[in-house]
């Protein structure tokens, strides 16, 4: 497969960059591939070389892939310093929530848009969707959007004061309960054990809100790749980035066994033949 380097920055060139108008808001969203729509909501600090190379992975798959700038500088090596710029300009934006629990950040409403338009162009029985970190929780607000069928909460990590907090409404988890139950869905979480923003107290909550109908998966701290780039290095000082910073690209490791069980889901859900949850 192309272009995975990861340590330095990647130009993206294998992406087409599309301008895309939504509910009065226009941000570029990173497309590539064919077969049913897959959205890939990038961590903090953006899309970073390993968030491209998850998207990849979701191309080979057989998907087409929505990738949206949300924050950062698209294709960025994550530094230390500049990550950490771009952290404090989203914590302060009103897009998103990034403290206090019971709260939908405002831009997951841009995002069930776009569902709706990738289903429109792509087709299928509907869409997936994996968000990380920062991100994390927004596929299970995404399931708001009916064609939303395949969630995945990778090492969601709002609201950041409230280690038991979920970064969405109480009204929304309720209507995402009654959909999951209604029509027989599943929602795909990750995290390390050792994880400090997603806590296990965080995962503890989900599976209190949604029941059996939440699957967690919690990786042991030495599947974590020890080296990863300098911003996780010097402000997430932990494991945490379950299919990115923090995977080992090696057969065998349980970061990898996560990467293909979610795209094993996406398959499952998104292709006109395939059945379960």
């Amino acid at each position: 497969m192309p272009n995975l380097q990861t340590q330095a920055d990647d130009p993206l060139d294998d992406f087409t960059p599309r301008q895309i108008t939504l509910d009065d808001a226009t941000r570029v969203v990173h497309m590539a591939g064919s077969g049913p729509a897959v959205i890939v909501l990038a961590e903090m600090p953006g899309i970073s070389p390993h968030v491209a190379r998850f998207a990849r992975w979701v191309r080979g798959a057989g998907f087409t892939v929505y990738m949206p700038s949300l924050f950062g500088r698209d294709g960025a090596l994550p530094l230390a310093d500049e990550g950490a710029k771009v952290f404090k300009r989203v914590c302060i934006s009103a897009e998103f929530r990034a403290f206090g629990a019971n709260v939908s950040s405002p831009v997951t409403g841009w995002l069930r848009a776009l569902a709706r338009l990738a289903h429109e162009e792509c087709g299928g029985p509907g869409v997936g969707a994996i968000g990380m970190c920062f991100t994390g929780n927004f596929a299970l607000t995404m399931m708001l959007e009916p064609a939303v069928l395949a969630p995945v909460l990778s090492q969601p990590s709002l609201p950041l004061d409230d280690p038991a907090g979920l970064e969405i409404s109480p009204q929304d988890l309720d209507s995402v309960r009654q959909r999951l139950e209604r029509e027989d869905l599943s929602v795909l979480a990750y995290r390390f054990a050792g994880d400090r923003v997603c806590t296990a107290q965080r995962f503890a909550a989900y599976e209190q809100a949604l029941g059996s109908r939440f699957m967690a998966r919690v990786l042991p701290d030495g599947a974590a790749n020890p080296d990863p780039p300098p911003f996780f290095a010097t402000h997430v000082p932990f494991p945490h980035s379950v299919v990115t910073a923090h995977l080992i690209d090696e057969a065998g490791q349980p970061t990898i066994a996560s990467r293909n069980e979610i795209l094993d889901f996406f398959a499952r859900r998104l292709r006109p033949q395939g059945s379960g949850s």
